[in-house]
């Protein structure tokens, strides 16, 4: 990434800001020594609003809540409204338009608002107020860090409430992927969409980019006319698709839940309350596929309390999307290669409807309590799923859950194996491994354990709505669990809980998933790596994806070329439309260079984007000299349809330079 000049400042600028973040900092903090008790008076009169902004569930200076990913001096200055006005360009690759914030003075005499940005090219910068309107004010763009951007320090009149920040995009912007039509189903029109999570809203707005901030937004998009544009907001699927849109959302988000997509799109209806947008060749088979959404949302209702955002839709975008689903509030923006046809991979829609109570409703302050968000999610995930399609079904999930758990624990220091991970001097990408989604999955299962469902349960629900539209630290949730639910020493005793959140590796008290479906699998897969039964004789005709997944994944590492023919011919699992099915087989494929798969490999890894499946073929395929150089050639022509998160992964794993 570039380093970014210092911007120009306007006529009269009073001084030039280009302290480094440290001393930046520092400063900040000495020079406001009584800051804590009014910022914590204000914290408590804003969180009576049970959608409005909010603030953190403690003191702000509370160094467990100081974001290290963040410039912003949301502790003095606390942006609580954003208003954007953006034009798409799909020729230049760039967002042009404002973004005006509004904002509170948590501490008297503040004078300068500090916002994230990176990559961004600041045109005007203007601040308000209510007497003298609006004027142009002195703003300066620091040195740029390679993961953190550069922070934009606004210098603000005392009676100032507001500022507008006049700006665009950089075609490269880490948080934007622009597609032409040939890299879309429909191959007619482009396509963008944003990816915000953790810290990448910043390269396309510039904000308080820290999950500890929560504001309410409102937008209006002009597109290309024909092109409907969609936010993490309000949307009207009936509304013309004139190139002109606005959006509201009226409930309060942290930054990287700020979400923007525009193509061609359809919209089909899936319930009172649910509905599906893809490109118009694909809609009808997603509608099908995400057909029992509604019927989750009313399990997890029944579970953890009200749905609070009032609609949930869901936007398939092209394969290029980096993961399986990201949770934007109101809108969940989901990967294709979960249409599978048989409804066999919509626990990601569990997932990502759960993030709705947890992450979204009750956010992780820093991204060191990332489990907060992931590991409740994947715990009320399961539970869903249990729901809506029965205890085998989620057996069968768990199992495949802590089987990636185990390969991560294997791969990770003991220092990335903890809860609540340091993630100081870090991408907090780097905190996005399986730890904080199935190690906190298991945590909280091991705490239903104990206390009983019913209880949990109960305590869960109590815990929604207690902290609902705030941001909370592990400090703040492990507080909550000692007073309402580990209230008496045998339970308390029962599981060791700075064990869980503070060691590495598993407590000896870990819950252990078992399948008896799983079991017959295992079964069928020991039978035929014996020689005891041949392929074809296997009774797998009532096989989900998930024992497939499992039988692949038991299999000998090392397989003769005539055996993978044999399961190949059996199957046809290099022909697999199942995305999931194929990947596990194409690890198989690469250890045991089964030459027939090696066309079938490459157009998959051309054709899918997903981070979490083409990662470990690319790791698999560079494990050897000749498979390297083949990485890379294929590498080489995949890259450019590829999103910057996937290539952020993948340029160091083959060591690409251009």
């Amino acid at each position: 990434m570039r380093r970014l000049p210092l911007a120009q400042h306007r006529p009269g600028a009073a001084r030039c800001l280009r302290r480094t973040p440290l001393a930046h900092r520092r400063r900040r903090l000495q020079h406001f020594p009584g800051r804590a008790l009014l910022a914590l008076l204000l914290a408590s009169a804003v969180a009576a609003c049970d959608s409005g902004p909010s603030t953190p569930a403690g003191p702000v200076d509370d160094p467990a809540r100081r974001d290290l990913h963040s410039y912003a001096n949301s502790d003095e200055i606390r942006v609580t409204h954003i208003e954007l006005d953006l034009e798409v360009g799909f020729d230049e690759r760039r967002l042009r338009g404002s973004a005006m914030l509004s904002f509170d003075r948590l501490v008297e005499g503040a004078d300068a608002l500090i916002l994230d940005t990176r990559d961004l090219t600041i045109t005007a910068v203007e601040s308000w107020s209510p007497t003298g309107g609006f004027d142009a004010a002195t703003f300066s763009l620091a040195e740029a860090d390679p993961v953190l951007g550069a922070p934009l320090t606004v210098v603000l009149p005392p009676q100032a409430t507001r500022a507008r920040v006049s700006y665009e995009t950089s075609p490269g912007a880490s948080g934007l992927q622009w597609l032409t039509p040939e890299q879309t189903a429909g191959r007619e029109q482009p396509f963008m969409f944003t990816q915000s999570q953790a810290i990448h809203a910043r390269s396309w707005i510039p904000l308080q980019d820290s999950p500890a901030v929560r504001v309410t937004y409102g937008a209006r998009i002009r597109t290309p006319a024909g092109l409907r544009a969609v936010m993490s907001a309000a949307n009207d699927p009936e509304a013309a698709a004139d190139g002109d849109y606005r959006f509201d959302m009226p409930q309060s988000i942290p930054s990287y839940l700020i979400a923007l997509a525009a193509g061609d799109l359809a919209f089909r209806s899936l319930g009172e309350r649910t509905g599906v947008y893809a490109e118009p060749s694909v809609v009808d088979a997603a509608a099908d596929e995400f057909a029992d959404t509604e019927s989750m949302m009313a399990a997890t209702e029944q579970l953890y309390g009200p749905y609070r955002w009032e609609r949930y839709d869901l936007l398939v975008l092209p394969p290029s999307f980096p993961f399986g689903g990201m949770e934007n509030p109101r809108l969940t923006f989901a990967t294709p290669t979960i249409l599978a046809g048989d409804r066999s991979l919509v626990s990601l829609v569990a997932h990502e409807l759960a993030h709705s109570w947890s992450g979204n409703l009750v956010t992780n302050a820093t991204w060191r309590d990332f489990w907060l968000n992931e590991g409740f999610t994947v715990y009320l995930e399961r539970r869903i799923v249990e729901a809506v399609y029965g205890p085998d079904r989620e057996a069968m999930e768990a199992v495949l859950g802590l089987r990636a758990l185990h390969a991560d624990l294997d791969r990770l220091d003991d220092a990335d194996q903890i809860l609540h991970v340091d993630l100081a001097g870090r991408d907090p990408d780097a905190g996005m491994t399986q730890v904080p989604y199935e190690k906190g999955a298991l945590f909280l299962r091991r705490l239903e354990e104990a206390a009983g469902r019913e209880r949990f349960d109960a305590f869960l629900r109590g815990y929604f709505d207690h902290f609902a539209f705030r941001s909370i630290t592990t400090a703040d949730f492990l507080a909550y669990a000692a007073e309402h639910l580990l209230t008496d020493e045998a339970l308390a005793g029962a599981v060791p809980v700075e064990e869980w959140v503070r060691a590495p590796g598993l407590p000896a008290d870990a819950p252990r998933p078992a399948s008896d479906a799983f079991d017959i699998v295992e079964t069928a897969a020991a039978q035929w790596a014996g020689g005891a039964v041949r392929a074809a004789d296997l009774e797998t005709a009532a096989w989900t994806t998930h024992e497939w997944l499992h039988f692949l994944a038991v299999l000998p590492e090392r397989l003769e070329p005539a055996r993978m023919a044999e399961l190949d011919g059996a199957f046809g699992l290099t022909a697999s439309p199942n995305a999931e099915i194929a990947h596990q087989w194409f690890l198989l494929a690469i250890r045991n260079a089964y030459r027939p798969a090696d066309a079938p490999l490459e157009r998959y890894l051309l054709e899918i984007g997903r981070r979490k499946l083409i990662l470990p073929l690319y790791a698999a395929l560079a494990a050897t000299p000749a498979g390297r150089d083949r990485a890379r050639a294929i590498y080489r022509r995949a890259r450019p349809g590829y999103h910057p998160i996937s290539t952020g992964s993948i340029d160091p794993l083959l060591g690409w330079d251009g």
